[in-house]
């Protein structure tokens, strides 16, 4: 299959262990350049300084990012106990410190557990997050006072991982929308030393894990070689987690056109509509009244 032939079919995701050093968009870059596919787009800024799962979205696969993008998120968190910064990592401006020789680890851990569940926690000033318009971290580096407002996340699980204090290394799993940032400033302000995240290694997103990903240098070969398309994951499998329909041809034709189809007894929420050959065709969401399948988002291609 050629490169034009590949850019008209093209639909899916590729799931990439973003190195160190690079912005998100930087690596949705490389993909479009490389794909020769200007359709593309990620799921989840990460931080230049932070690695490991970016899924991109390629293709009419894009329409997905919604869904895709408020996935639950995991992360290994190296965070520095004993001194605290304006940007909450190791980037910023030491704006405190504090001894931890008195810290032990029972202590850590008795005060991390208090950060599992729905809690409320404050963006970094130093983020993206837009505040009147503009981004919070245009504001803070003017040195003009950064308001924002508390926003609920889930945390669902929170383990230590490696105890070597003024370091220790964690394990996060949370909902979307959560900074890691302000969990280790947060995190430092209850334990009373303050702390600041000096590591940050994106483990999951959504279904994908790093097993999943692909080394951006390793995709870059396979751009070179023509062979890209290998590492490229069905759309279908963006929403894995998400119940399935397999449709009939006759029935794909129907949503095709945005027709309801009709659903199985006991049927509820939102599904993945899937022709008997794997492909997605339709994100499909069940009336009540009806009890018909009624299709939201098409992806069908003729």
């Amino acid at each position: 299959m050629d490169k034009d032939q590949l850019k008209n079919v093209v639909s899916g995701v590729l799931v990439v262990d973003k190195p160190i050093g690079l912005t998100s968009h930087d690596v949705v870059q490389v993909i479009r350049r490389g794909t020769g596919i200007r359709r593309a787009g990620h799921t989840g800024t990460l931080d230049p300084r932070a690695s490991g799962v970016l899924v991109v979205l390629v293709g009419p696969a894009v329409r997905l990012s919604e869904y895709v993008s408020a996935s639950d998120k995991r992360y290994q968190a190296t965070i520095q106990l004993g001194s605290s910064t304006d940007t909450y990592d190791s980037e910023g401006t030491i704006t405190d410190t504090s001894s931890v020789e008195d810290l032990d680890e029972d202590q850590f851990n008795e005060i991390l557990m208090r950060f599992v569940g729905e809690i409320e926690q404050v963006p970094p000033p130093y983020s993206a997050v837009k505040v009147k318009g503009r981004k919070a971290y245009e504001m803070a580096r003017k040195g003009e006072e950064v308001e924002l407002e508390p926003r609920k996340i889930q945390v669902y699980s929170l383990d230590l991982l490696e105890w070597a204090p003024p370091e220790v290394v964690i394990d996060v799993y949370c909902s979307s929308g959560t900074y890691v940032r302000s969990l280790a400033n947060d995190l430092g302000r209850a334990l009373g030393t303050g702390a600041h995240l000096i590591g940050l290694r994106r483990t999951k997103s959504g279904r994908f894990t790093l097993r999943d990903a692909v080394p951006l240098r390793r995709l870059k070969e396979a751009f070179s070689a023509g062979d890209w398309y290998r590492h490229l994951i069905p759309a279908a499998e963006a929403l894995g987690d998400w119940p399935m329909v397999e449709l009939s041809p006759d029935e794909v034709e129907l949503v095709r056109h945005g027709h309801r189809i009709e659903a199985e007894p006991g049927s509820k929420g939102w599904v993945r509509g899937i022709s008997m050959q794997g492909d997605l065709v339709a994100l499909l969401e069940f009336e009540d009244e009806s009890q018909e399948w009624q299709p939201r988002k098409v992806f069908f291609q003729t």
